[in-house]
């Protein structure tokens, strides 16, 4: 507790990291009071007795900070801006000319630019789709529909996407850093307290507190779990070769010696999210099927239950799946064996070139393998936990999306703030060693 105290204090003494602070928290509060701010023409006492969302719509109404379901005017958050992110991201590996693009400053600029227009045309054409989600899931929210309502709609949703971008690249520059992860966990984690809460009451009330504290424990378990997933690296062992500089004073450098750290979860949390976003196709099916229900209809319907076993098996199968698919998409042995070649540097026994790359490639595919087992492992634990009788709300964060975004967020924070007092000659957060981020370091 002493050590927790004093490393607040030597936080707040550095004028530049207590403003970045203050910045930041400034700037989540106007996110977090922009998710109530109810859309014009709807009515906010209506769209309460509505159904809570499931699936897909689920999955939008946690990245949005639960903004989607109160109909604000923030509903649709940065998913817009991760979807054209995500796309300008693989047309980065796939298209030459991009590929070459993001090697420059001013290419990486021009796709930024590319990024905002693309968020424009989808921020558009999801406003188009929530309007009618609202028309037809909100029991008569709309006060009054017509072409006006439409377009000040998708005009309102489409700044209101646009503001929260500001928030993000703000937040970026003057002030943590990671501005979107930061207003995503956020929005994740303001959903938490009030998940205690229903799952303490439901237990309270049919007299379950001890399986309360198991959950608890598990709870913490799986934080560690994800913890030691997201910073799990593989160290292949560097050398530097020696030169000589100089002729009279005749100075050796070089010969260091170091480590790349391959990470056991290079993919992140994308696999999870593509499969999610294949998952929902099945729910849609079964939800445009009619008639009675059918052997294959039930299958359908068993692949839009997250608690059904074809589910999981599938769901685990998809993420392992993509889970190397992403991996052989951003990581390049080739190009990491030739820029070791170019800094002079070797693997030890190691050839250079080719024979460096099939090393490492190798390497990356054995540890690619029990990062993916792990990490289908943590996108199934919420439908474990509901089978277990936890509540919906709660068993959201035993793995899967949400607590893999805010455990890896959580960590890029501490990174930043901990690299302030490092550089100040403070004391780091932890005794045992630095902490580490998400990030990959660069070879």
């Amino acid at each position: 507790m002493k050590k927790l105290i004093e490393t607040l204090k030597n936080i707040w003494s550095i004028e530049e990291l207590r403003k970045r602070i203050l910045f930041t928290l400034g700037l989540i509060l106007v996110y977090r009071v922009g998710s109530y701010i109810v859309l014009p023409g709807i009515n906010p006492l209506v769209l309460g007795q509505s159904q809570s969302q499931e699936g897909l719509l689920g999955l939008i109404n946690m990245f949005a900070g639960g903004a989607f379901g109160n109909a604000s005017i923030f509903a649709l958050g940065v998913m817009p801006y991760i979807s054209a992110s995500i796309f300008m991201q693989l047309a980065g590996i796939v298209i030459p000319q991009f590929a070459k693009m993001q090697k420059e400053e001013s290419g990486r600029n021009k796709m930024n630019q590319y990024t905002r227009f693309l968020t424009v045309l989808v921020t558009v054409f999801q406003a188009s789709a929530y309007i009618a989600y609202l028309r037809t899931q909100t029991n008569g929210a709309i006060v009054t529909d017509g072409l006006l309502f439409y377009v000040s709609t998708i005009v309102v949703l489409t700044a209101g996407t646009l503001f929260v971008m500001y928030l993000g690249e703000k937040i970026t520059d003057k002030g943590i850093g990671n501005g979107t992860s930061m207003i995503i966990m956020v929005g994740i984690l303001a959903r938490l307290p009030h998940s205690l809460v229903e799952e303490f009451t439901s237990k309270q009330q049919t007299d379950k507190l001890l399986f309360f504290l198991v959950e608890l424990a598990v709870f913490v378990a799986v934080i560690i779990g994800l913890v030691l997933l997201t910073q799990g690296v593989r160290r292949i062992p560097l050398n530097y070769a020696r030169r000589i500089v100089g002729t009279n004073a005749a100075k050796e450098i070089g010969g260091s010696r170091n480590f790349i750290p391959l990470k056991v979860n290079s993919a992140g949390v994308m696999p999870i999210i593509f499969a999610q976003a294949l998952m929902f196709i099945p729910a849609m099916v079964a939800g445009f099927a009619t008639g009675e229900d059918s052997g294959g209809n039930n299958f359908m319907r068993s692949l839009s239950d997250h608690t059904s076993l074809w589910y999981n098996v599938i769901y685990a199968v998809l993420v392992i799946a993509f889970t190397y698919f992403y991996t052989a998409l951003i990581f390049n042995p080739t190009e990491m064996a030739e820029n070791l070649k170019r800094n002079n540097s070797f693997i030890p026994g190691i050839k250079p070139g080719q024979p460096t790359a099939d090393y490492i490639g190798a390497i990356m595919d054995r540890i690619t393998l029990p990062g993916a087992v792990f990490l289908a492992a943590a996108g199934i634990l919420p439908g474990i936990a509901a089978l277990c009788g936890v509540t919906s709300g709660f068993a959201s964060f035993f793995g899967g999306t949400s607590m893999l975004i805010g455990v890896g967020v959580v960590l890029d924070t501490l990174q930043q703030i901990e690299s302030h007092l490092l550089m100040r000659h403070y004391d780091g957060l932890m005794k045992t060693g630095r902490i580490s981020g998400r990030q990959p370091v660069a070879i």
